[in-house]
C-alpha cells in the first residue's frame, strides 16, 4: 500500500475562551500511525491556562508565537516543580511521566507545536493525555473521600469545580507562579537564537538542535532541525542516514517539496505553506524550493544524533564513489562523468536563487 504524504493542516479538537487544542490525527493522516509519529498545537490566549497533564508519549515543542509563556513541570521521579518561561523560537523537551501546566502571560497569544514518537503511545499516531484533575473526578466519592480525607462536603467540592476540561482563561488578579530563569537556560535552548551549522549567503542556513548541542533534548528522544531559506532558494536532495521518522511542519512562507521514496518513485509533489505537516517515512529523499516570500521549516526526527546522506557537494555520495563506479552507474562516458562530478562538487547543500 502507498503512504499518502499529501501535506496537511491541523483540526481544532476544543476551542474556548482561553484557548484551543489542534491535532494532527491519524484518521486524517494515516502516514502518522504507520511511522510512529505525531503532532498538535497548543494555543492560549492571553491569561489562557492548559491544567496540568502527562501524556503516553515523549515530545518535545516549538514556540511558534508568544513572548511570554510559562510551563511548570514534575518530571518523571522528581517532586518539585519547576517553573520556565517561554518565547518564540524555544524548544522545551517533555520527557514521558512529566506533568506539565501552561499559562500566557503576555498580551498576544502564545502559539506552540508539539511533537513526538508514538511507539509507545495506546493510539499510534496520536497523543493521549491524563488529567489529574479529570482522574479525581473519576473515581467514586467513597474512594476519594477515603483517600484524601474528605467529608462528603469536600468530596463534591474537590471533585465538582473543574469545569473546563483542558483550558481556562484565568482571572486578571489571579498570580501564578514566576518562571525561574536559572532552570529556563538548562532546561529550553532557543533555535532561532543558535548559531546555523551551515550558512549560505542569500541562499539561507541550517541549524540542528540535537542532544550533543543541547543534552535535555535526549531525554525526549528527538532532534529538531531549522531550515530557512530565502525568497526562490533550494534546499538540495537528502536523507537521513539514521533509520528515522521526518516530521516537517512548515512555519513561516510558503514554497515546494518533492519526496523520492522506495524504488527510486516520486511520491510528493506539492506546493505547501505556513501551517502544513509533513511526514518523510525512514531513509525517503527531499527537497525543498522557497517561495517569492522565502521558507521556513522546522524538521523534528526521531533520533537523537541526527545526520544527512547528501545528494550535491563536496560531502555527497557522488563525490565518494569512484569515477568507474559513477560512469557505470549513471551509464555516461568518462568525459560526463568528470564535469557532473565538477559541478556537483561546487554546489552547496542550499542553492540562492540566480539573480
Amino acid at each position: 500500500m502507498e503512504l499518502d504524504l499529501t501535506p496537511k493542516r491541523e483540526i481544532a479538537l476544543y476551542e474556548g475562551d482561553g484557548g484551543g487544542y489542534y491535532v494532527w490525527s491519524s484518521s486524517q493522516m494515516s502516514v502518522l500511525a504507520s511511522t510512529n509519529v505525531g503532532a498538535c498545537r497548543l494555543l492560549l490566549k492571553p491569561r489562557g491556562f492548559c491544567l496540568p497533564h502527562y501524556a503516553d508519549i515523549s515530545k518535545v515543542g516549538y514556540v511558534i508565537q508568544g513572548t511570554d509563556g510559562v510551563i511548570g513541570c514534575v518530571l518523571p521521579n522528581t517532586t518539585k516543580e519547576i517553573v520556565l518561561k517561554l518565547k518564540q523560537g524555544d524548544i522545551i523537551p517533555l520527557p514521558i511521566g512529566t506533568v506539565s501546566w501552561l499559562y500566557n502571560d503576555g498580551a498576544s497569544d502564545l502559539d506552540i507545536i508539539l511533537f513526538g514518537d508514538t511507539s509507545t503511545a495506546h493510539v499510534p499516531g496520536e497523543f493521549n493525555y491524563f488529567f489529574p484533575t479529570g482522574i479525581l473526578a473519576s473515581f467514586s466519592n467513597e474512594l476519594i473521600s477515603k483517600v484524601y480525607h474528605l467529608n462528603k462536603d469536600e468530596t463534591y467540592k474537590l471533585t465538582t469545580s473543574q469545569t473546563e476540561p483542558l483550558v481556562s482563561k484565568l482571572e486578571k488578579a489571579q498570580p501564578i507562579p514566576k518562571p525561574q530563569m536559572d532552570m529556563t537556560k538548562k532546561l529550553v535552548h532557543n533555535i532561532d537564537a543558535t548559531k546555523p551549522k551551515i550558512e549560505v549567503q542569500n541562499g539561507g542556513s541550517i541549524t540542528i538542535l540535537s542532544e550533543s548541542s543541547f543534552p535535555f533534548i535526549g531525554s525526549a528522544g528527538l532532534s529538531v532541525i531549522k531550515v530557512k531559506l530565502e525568497p526562490n532558494a533550494i534546499k538540495a536532495p537528502s536523507y537521513l542516514v539514521d533509520p528515522a521518522v521526518k516530521l516537517i511542519y512548515i512555519a513561516r512562507g510558503y514554497g515546494k517539496i518533492e519526496i523520492v521514496g522506495l524504488n527510486g518513485k516520486r511520491v510528493l509533489d506539492t506546493q505547501v505553506k505556513a501551517g502544513h505537516l509533513i511526514v518523510v517515512p525512514k531513509l525517503f529523499v527531499v527537497a525543498k524550493i522557497a517561495g517569492e516570500e522565502g521558507m521556513e521549516t522546522y524538521s523534528f526526527v526521531t533520533t537523537t544524533k541526527p545526520s544527512s546522506g547528501e545528494l550535491v557537494g563536496t560531502t555527497s555520495i557522488w563525490g565518494a564513489l569512484s569515477p568507474i563506479v559513477q560512469q557505470v552507474s549513471l551509464n555516461v562516458n568518462s568525459e560526463f562523468q568528470k564535469s557532473f562530478i565538477s559541478k556537483t562538487n561546487k554546489t552547496t547543500t542550499i542553492i540562492p536563487a540566480k539573480n
